[in-house]
């Protein structure tokens, strides 16, 4: 451990006023110091956050971690909103590194210092709905069975990522438990040693056959996909009859304990905005969240911009029935923007995708069900992880390929992407996007 005031830079950034005697590791606790000490803590804390973005090492970023949480410890907290924000920063970017043991040249780290500790992986792209935002009328071409990861070399992969840091894996499709091996996936992913928490993101329509084996496997969150709670627009909006059967499995899940249950809602102007209302409802008495999408434009989904109803006009239209609702505390690398209405046992979230990017905090990565890597929802670049396991590569290698791809992450969604319609899974979960010239908010 190397305090902060040993670094060579430490006077460069700080200022000499701020400097301490080199071999004072800690600050003194007495009452007379105790405001200097704070307002010097504020400092090192925005120091900390500079040297992250200005500095490459991850050696640097777990010392500055070290002292940001002795700090705490010692009482010492932040005072200003920056300098939590650099704390919150600073512990998201060295992540569980030291608690699994991780091999900080392994860190699925970019070159703008995101660590990255969610996996979804794709088990399948077949789905049993057909829903019309997601599926083009003609229908899109599957890829043959041996082209698509077994369960042995699924579970190897996900294995690597979580030695790598990733903490949370989420499984998701096409449609996941349409996988004929889905049950033993789950248990075998569930049982990695090191992972926090498996999710699932699912339709709900055989969800409520598997729930015994999810919840033994220790699922910690299922997403279920609804955008109508009306039976006639369920059939036009999927193709399919079921709506009664999604909403037996949200009940289902509840009642199997299921710690987080949460409804995905696509909302689409002229299609179901005036349902909205409908769908707070459901968390005044369950303790589910449910989460409005704002509608996204990509190939094969008939995109004009009047479609998308944006985060302003959903909660406007939301509390002018309810009243304010009161602002959730946020991780760093959520995506959605959390909310709970007054009274209610749940709460309503929005995923601003249009309107309001969230790629500063992204810490994900994606898995397709063929094997691909892709560390951008909306990148076009792909990375076979398939082809290299199966051409003989060492765990090492493949850790290398993972490495090396996060690592060349951009920065954030450029204005104009050309991209390739999503090869299945749903606007919840595209493989692939390509956006043609998107709107700025």
């Amino acid at each position: 451990y190397t305090p902060p005031a040993k670094r060579r830079d430490f006077s460069t950034l700080v200022g000499p006023a701020t400097s301490l005697a080199p071999e004072r590791e800690h600050f003194r606790s007495d009452a007379a110091d105790a405001a200097d000490d704070t307002a010097r803590s504020n400092r090192l804390l925005h120091t900390a956050s500079r040297t992250v973005a200005e500095e490459d090492p991850i050696t640097s970023r777990v010392q500055d971690v070290q002292h940001l949480r002795r700090l705490k410890e010692m009482g010492l907290q932040p005072t200003w909103p920056e300098a939590q924000k650099a704390s919150q920063q600073s512990e998201l970017q060295v992540g569980n590194a030291a608690r699994l043991k991780t091999d900080p040249e392994n860190m699925l780290l970019d070159s703008h210092g995101r660590h990255h500790t969610y996996l979804r992986i794709s088990l399948t792209e077949r789905c049993n709905l057909r829903c019309t935002y997601c599926m083009p009328p003609e229908g899109i071409d599957l890829q043959p069975e041996e082209k698509l990861l077994t369960t042995d070399e699924i579970v190897r992969l996900a294995g690597l990522f979580v030695e790598a840091g990733v903490t949370k894996i989420r499984l998701t499709g096409g449609e996941p438990t349409v996988r004929r091996d889905f049950q033993e996936v789950v248990g075998r992913v569930g049982g990695l040693p090191g992972l926090e928490q498996l999710a699932l993101t699912t339709n709900g329509i055989i969800l409520d056959r598997h729930l015994p084996s999810l919840a033994s496997a220790g699922l910690a969150a299922v997403n279920i996909s609804l955008d109508t709670l009306l039976p006639h627009r369920f059939e036009l909006l999927t193709r399919r009859k079921g709506l009664h059967r999604v909403l037996h499995s949200i009940d289902a899940a509840l009642e199997a304990g299921i710690p987080t249950v949460k409804v995905n809602c696509v909302v689409t102007r002229g299609v179901n905005e005036d349902e909205l209302l409908d769908f707070v409802e459901m968390t005044r008495d369950k303790p589910i969240n449910v989460r409005f999408i704002e509608y996204m434009p990509f190939d094969g989904n008939a995109w004009s911009s009047p479609k998308m109803v944006s985060y302003a006009e959903m909660k406007s239209t939301i509390e002018d029935r309810y009243g304010p609702m009161s602002r959730l505390q946020d991780p760093m690398t959520e995506v959605a923007k959390n909310f709970r209405p007054e009274g209610h046992a749940g709460s309503v979230s929005f995923i601003t995708s249009m309107t309001e990017h969230f790629c500063s905090g992204c810490n994900r990565l994606r898995l397709l069900a063929d094997g691909n890597l892709k560390v951008c929802l909306f990148g076009a670049n792909e990375v076979s992880l398939r082809d290299a396991l199966r051409g003989g590569a060492s765990d090492a290698e493949l850790r290398t390929i993972g490495k090396e791809e996060a690592r060349a992450k951009r920065k954030q969604l450029n204005r104009d992407i050309d991209v390739l319609f999503p090869r299945m899974g749903g606007l919840n979960d595209l493989f692939a996007v390509e956006l043609k010239k998107l709107p700025v908010a």
